[in-house]
């Protein structure tokens, strides 16, 4: 048995064979190279074609397929709603990919849910039937696994916590991604700090250094370990950030794991005991002395893992 995973992120586009028990055969990484709408269909139904082929010339025949989207995906349609790529607010990905897959099942999923699965079937989360992935990149997202169920809520929603309501006022800029997402993803430090140079005329450290346009969460790191003091200001506000969010998903929750992936997690990764520290003033205090804060062993293959999983889990 084979099973193919695909991974679509905001900017590539991953696809793997897998054996039914999670070993890694094949695998590709493709541009997306600012493709949008059908142009970036069509990339998927290419390499899924590509894959069934590969599969058998080599004996490894393909089973199933599981697609991971970085949004939502409607169940009842087979639509799937994109945000970061244009044209597809509602999308026909399931129709398209089973005109070239014929008889083979096709599951799609949210990129949320095939994160904590494919932490499930081969990470730092197998074992567990109560554990989290707390995805920091681009934006924010959570995969919610409850009793070794993903948590979907009524509309496949549950988990988009990037819109978690952790400051107040409320202020318009938060409309659009939401309030820890803003200050607390890739793209929220470098807003963050942009905003904070212009507000910090005085300043003449090393952010102040880089070309302002194209300022990225990597450069905040890079003058972070260096001890930047606008720097380290920025991340300490985002370690308060992220220990509310674990404070608040371990007192609704009260999982074993939250696992920290995404491209922030990464260079953030050594500051989960100051996360778990702050987290501790806030939650509920039981919980929070049974949870274990780690990072993710897949790192960026996490999702086209859990879109693996996913496919074996349709034939299963």
């Amino acid at each position: 048995m084979a099973l193919l995973g695909i991974d679509l992120g905001g900017t590539k586009l991953a696809s793997a064979i897998f054996s039914e028990d999670g070993n890694l055969i094949h695998k590709e990484t493709l541009a997306l190279d600012k493709r949008t709408g059908k142009d970036v269909g069509q990339l998927i139904t290419e390499q899924v074609t590509s894959f069934i082929k590969k599969g058998r010339t080599e004996g490894k025949n393909i089973n199933a397929v599981g697609i991971s989207v970085p949004g939502i995906a409607h169940p009842g349609t087979g639509t799937t709603w994109v945000p970061n790529i244009e044209g597809w607010e509602d999308y026909p990905l399931l129709d398209e990919v089973k005109q070239v897959c014929g008889n083979i099942p096709v599951t799609i999923d949210s990129d949320r849910a095939c994160y904590i699965l494919g932490e499930v079937w081969k990470g730092n989360a197998n074992g567990c039937r109560d554990a989290i992935f707390l995805s920091v990149g681009t934006g924010i997202g959570a995969g919610i696994l409850i009793n070794g169920e993903i948590l979907r809520g009524s509309n496949d929603i549950a988990g988009c916590i990037g819109w978690m309501a952790l400051q107040r006022p409320y202020s318009e800029k938060y409309k659009s991604c939401g309030c820890f997402e803003y200050y607390a993803s890739g793209e929220g430090i470098a807003k963050v700090a942009k905003s904070d140079l212009i507000d910090n005329e005085g300043y003449d450290g090393q952010l102040r250094q880089k070309d302002f346009d194209t300022l990225t969460s990597r450069d905040v790191f890079d003058a972070f370990e260096q001890s930047d003091a606008l720097a380290v200001s920025i991340i300490k506000q985002c370690v308060e950030f992220w220990g509310m969010a674990v404070a608040n998903l371990v007192s609704l929750f009260n999982p074993e794991k939250i696992i920290f992936g995404g491209g922030v997690f990464g260079p953030a990764l050594h500051l989960l005991p100051e996360i778990y520290k702050e987290a501790g003033k806030w939650s509920q205090p039981v919980g929070i002395s049974q949870v274990t804060l780690t990072g993710s062993s897949l790192k960026g293959d996490a999702g086209v893992y859990g879109a693996g999983f996913m496919a074996l889990k349709s034939i299963s």
